[in-house]
């Protein structure tokens, strides 16, 4: 029996930073396919790219192999890599600052460990066609957001 695998493609976008913002996700596992946005008055960039892979995730209701994809090199390698060096500090950064959008990444982080993830970085803008519908959604959400 293979395993079934959940293709998360998810970004944020922001009119102004900070400004109005919104996130978008592109679910697709084997040929069905599910969108979904939404949008906050006053937000990040970081913030809503973030937020756009933990509400994809939240989508997701038993254990599951996911593939995440962002064209965000902060959430990709935030979660990846820099995460275990803040946990260990106490949520400080090497200089000993507070980790920015530590509520943000804390709830990733939660909501990362109740699936298998790989997290992916693709170029954004580039003509990958997920990436620009979940590009596209995130616009939309800043719509609703303002």
């Amino acid at each position: 029996m293979t395993e079934t695998v959940v293709e998360l493609y998810a970004d944020g976008a922001c009119k102004g930073n900070p400004g109005p913002g919104g996130w978008g996700v592109l679910l697709r596992v084997g040929g069905r396919e599910k969108e979904m946005f939404g949008g906050e008055a006053q937000t990040t960039n970081n913030r809503m790219e973030l937020t756009a892979v933990i509400e994809g995730l939240l989508t997701l209701e038993k254990r599951t192999q996911v593939r995440v994809y962002t064209d965000s090199q902060y959430v990709q390698k935030g979660i990846s890599e820099w995460i275990h060096a803040w946990k260990r500090r106490g949520w400080l950064t090497a200089d000993k600052k507070p980790v920015k959008n530590v509520d943000l990444w804390k709830k990733l982080d939660e909501t990362a460990r109740r699936h298998d993830v790989e997290w992916y970085w693709v170029k954004g803008h580039a003509g990958h066609p997920e990436n620009e519908r979940a590009d596209a959604l995130a616009n939309k959400g800043i719509e609703v957001g303002a």
